[in-house]
């Protein structure tokens, strides 16, 4: 049934003045993202609930309109839009070779300078490189415009030398090392210091190194990159977000976001994990570098606690209660609409729109800082053994902060489109496949508020560590 035409204008003017809201003069505030910290300040042009409560209602009022489109006709034709460009297998080969010599070139220069090179942070092309280029630029390109790890990746390379799979993997652990693996880098990220000391950070991606290249041996290439490598994990979930794919028959060009509705890709609770990971790491590296995080982790301190383990137990608490804020979702939306459907199919079908809201959150954690250390960067990468004696940062304007906003937003609307594909893809009734939209949705709004709480703070150095 079509909703009555003055429900639609009133969905469309809350979705109107909630962006307006947001986006007039919103935030001159802080970047959470980490390495930024005090580079911003507490700038409010609104209440900060307000602020707030405004980026929910934006989401919820996309929700409302999202629910009007019940043609299933057209929301096909809008996730199967595609356009193909053919490319010859000489060309294709020839990049893959290309990517492939790339990829072995900055390995070893990353490890060698790291060890060889200034000990200082601002000028190291190891951390330059790791955290401006491969942290920060290589995993937005990888999003915004398509996935090429499989081609770079040094490590995939150096173990498709030696014969492999001798070891069986045994298909119930899934994509679970993945999890534990990305958990435990963004540790290694936050807490042992590979930000500040390149020589920490070579000898990270040496150990990174033998452990990847033996357990590839062992298990597989395609086993080991496909379901317990951490990195590449990472960038193949965040590179489903991506309009453009490459392949042997060439460039398939889709609208953003819409391979999460037409390819599977989520299959098991391990993957739900992983959209999750994706999601609450940049949380938890949001919350630790704010003042108010700072505050609190100095507070359970000075009451005794040590520093590590109260990092440790935000860091895993966090991402335990956003796991299963998302299976509760599931579970309620399996009791409260009549469906043979499980609350562990419906985690699965839900949680590809979980990717564009960690794409979302990415670009406005990250953007700003990719952006003020570009001059660092392509300064590091054409002349990788002359670091600079003067490293150049770009001071962003105060508007920056509105970007921030924007991108948190972008994420989560495409996330609720994704959904409302998805219900419709699932259900056979309208109204079913509207109302299991409603629990998720409801978490969307959750981590929408949430993120733009951190989004809105200012900037602060995580202590003791």
């Amino acid at each position: 049934m079509t909703p009555p035409s003055h429900l639609r204008r009133v969905g469309f003017g809350v979705l109107l003045a909630s962006l307006f809201a947001l986006l007039s003069d919103p935030v001159a505030a802080s970047n959470a993202a980490v390495g930024l910290a005090g580079a911003s300040q507490d700038n409010l042009a609104v209440p900060r609930w307000l602020y707030l409560a405004t980026g929910g209602a934006t989401v919820g009022a996309s929700a409302l309109l999202a629910s009007f489109v019940t043609d299933r006709r057209f929301i096909d034709q809008v996730h199967r839009w595609r356009r193909s460009v053919a490319v010859t297998g000489t060309f294709t080969r020839g990049l893959g070779i290309a990517g492939r010599l790339l990829g072995v070139v900055l390995l070893v220069l990353l490890v060698y300078l790291g060890y060889t090179g200034p000990q200082i942070p601002t000028v190291s092309f190891a951390i330059i490189v790791t955290f401006a280029g491969l942290r920060a630029g290589y995993t937005m390109f990888t999003y915004l415009v398509t996935d090429t790890w499989r081609a770079l990746n040094p490590w995939r390379t150096v173990a498709s030398l030696f014969p492999n799979g001798f070891v069986e993997y045994p298909d119930r652990f899934g994509r679970w090392p993945a999890v534990a693996g990305i958990l435990v880098l963004v540790w290694v990220e936050t807490a042992v210091g590979v930000t500040r000391q390149p020589s920490i950070l070579a000898t990270a991606i040496v150990v990174y190194s033998l452990v990847t290249v033996v357990g590839a041996i062992a298990v597989g290439v395609d086993v080991w990159f496909d379901r317990i490598d951490p990195v590449s994990v990472f960038l193949h979930f965040y590179g489903r977000v991506a309009p453009i794919r490459v392949s042997d028959d060439g460039l398939s060009v889709r609208l953003p976001g819409m391979r999460l509705v037409t390819d599977d890709q989520i299959a098991d609770v391990a993957d739900v994990a992983i959209a999750v990971v994706l999601v609450w790491e940049l949380t938890f590296s949001g919350f630790v570098t704010t003042q108010p995080g700072a505050t609190s982790i100095r507070t359970l301190v000075e009451a005794g606690l040590p520093p590590l383990l109260v990092y440790a137990v935000v860091y895993l608490g966090g991402f335990a209660a956003f796991l299963g804020l998302y299976l509760l979702a599931a579970r309620v939306t399996a009791r409260r609409i009549a469906t043979f459907e499980s609350p562990r199919a419906l985690a699965v079908t839900f949680a590809p729109s979980l990717l564009a809201i960690a794409a979302g959150y990415h670009l406005a954690h990250y953007f700003g800082f990719f952006v003020s250390l570009s001059p660092m960067l392509v300064g590091a990468l054409s002349s990788p053994l002359s670091p600079p004696a003067n490293p150049v940062v770009l001071t962003l304007p105060s508007w920056f902060g509105g970007l921030n906003v924007a991108f948190v937003l972008v994420g989560h609307l495409l996330a609720v489109w994704v959904a409302h594909s998805q219900a419709y893809a699932t259900f056979p009734s309208r109204m079913q496949a509207v109302r299991s939209q409603f629990a998720f949705v409801a978490v969307m709004i959750l981590y929408t508020i949430l993120s733009l709480w951190l989004v809105s703070l200012p900037t602060a150095a995580p202590p003791f560590l």
